[in-house]
């Protein structure tokens, strides 16, 4: 099925928050492949990671569904094994932090042993891993690290930003025959787009482009989707039409849909929720810095953490992660770099999380 032109604004019919549509994803392939399972630390508690897994062990029973030791390594060898030998598992992280503790059996097994052993073997797995802030969580709980994937062949890594491509990725992940590592920032599990109760697919490496405009191309990842979304809605007040572009699959990645934009706009400003050094964003425009190197004149500029470590408080927080007012500031000092700076309404660009704890988890 082909995705509406804007997921985050309902077309038609119902309308389903992102959490629930993983959920939805992940219970309808279950139903319809028995080969398909879910564990990870506590997929199996009653707050169902956030939501995500919630229900799916009353359904499928503790066989399909089932918690694990806090041993992410050991973990991750089931899951492989478990691939090779024909299921299709889908392992749970709730932090992207403790990958780190896979990373020997992600990169050097599950990536290479298709190559390896000549086409012979294929490791279907799904690698669930959550990232972002929330309210504080600092150093070691807030790190978005999916570039460290995108560079190791053998590996998928998608990014859905709305509840549609959620479904349709989780759904897309779970039938590839592929190690995925699918990316989900905890602060778009609440947030709600049009999503269809039937099965449906979003294919890998396809951009799409959210909205029209010809001053300036802007590409956030995952969460920095909404937060360019917001930042574009208040430019667009002063004159400033942006295009906001969102990959969803990073690896693949559709840079041939970024570049037809930038060679009309002349402007990239690239919004990522990871550091800026050899990040995802730094490969977007690196890319099309080649592309389009000798035929234009274009504007390069990327956002994302600052080298340190995430801070923990409120205050260190606002300065670290771009957001609606700073994204809104560099596209306007990048369209009009000779008029007095603009800032947005700072009151008008508190995003609806802040408003609300959500923690602990």
């Amino acid at each position: 099925m082909s995705s509406p032109a804007n997921p985050d604004k309902p077309q038609s019919g119902r309308v389903l928050k992102y959490v629930d549509a993983l959920r939805e994803a992940v219970a309808q392939e279950m139903r319809l492949d028995p080969s398909v399972f879910v564990f990870g630390l506590d997929v199996d508690d009653h707050k169902g990671i956030q939501g995500s897994t919630k229900g799916l062990v009353d359904e499928f029973g503790p066989d399909r569904v089932f918690t694990t030791p806090l041993s992410e390594d050991a973990m991750t060898g089931v899951a492989i094994g478990a691939a090779v030998a024909g299921m299709r598992p889908i392992h749970v992280h709730i932090r992207m932090d403790f990958l780190m503790l896979s990373m020997n059996q992600l990169v050097n097994i599950a990536a290479k042993s298709h190559y390896m052993y000549g086409g012979q073997v294929t490791v279907p797995m799904v690698v669930r891993g959550i990232i972002g802030k929330s309210w504080g969580q600092g150093a070691q709980h807030s790190q978005g690290l999916y570039s460290f994937f995108m560079h190791v062949p053998g590996l998928k890594v998608v990014a859905p930003s709305n509840a549609f491509d959620a479904k349709g990725c989780m759904i897309q992940a779970i039938r590839d025959n592929n190690p995925v590592i699918f990316v989900e920032h905890r602060l778009l599990y609440n947030t709600d787009a049009y999503v269809p109760e039937e099965v449906y697919t979003v294919p890998f490496g396809k951009a799409r482009v959210l909205t029209k405009g010809n001053d300036i191309t802007v590409v956030g990842i995952s969460n920095m989707v909404q937060e360019a979304l917001r930042a574009a809605d208040l430019a667009r007040e002063v004159g400033i039409h942006a295009e906001v572009i969102d990959p969803i699959s990073l690896s693949p990645l559709d840079i041939d849909t970024i570049a037809d934009s930038v060679a009309r706009t002349g402007r990239l400003l690239v919004i990522d929720n990871d550091w800026v050094m050899c990040g995802a964003g730094s490969e977007i425009a690196a890319s099309i810095a080649e592309r389009l190197s000798g035929t234009q004149k274009i504007q390069i500029q990327r956002m994302g953490f600052a080298p340190t470590s995430c801070p923990p408080t409120p205050e260190l927080e606002a300065a670290f992660y771009p957001n609606p007012r700073t994204i809104g500031e560099m596209m306007h000092k990048m369209v009009r770099p000779t008029d007095a700076r603009w800032s947005p309404d700072e009151a008008r660009t508190k995003l609806a999380y802040q408003l609300q704890f959500r923690g602990p988890f």
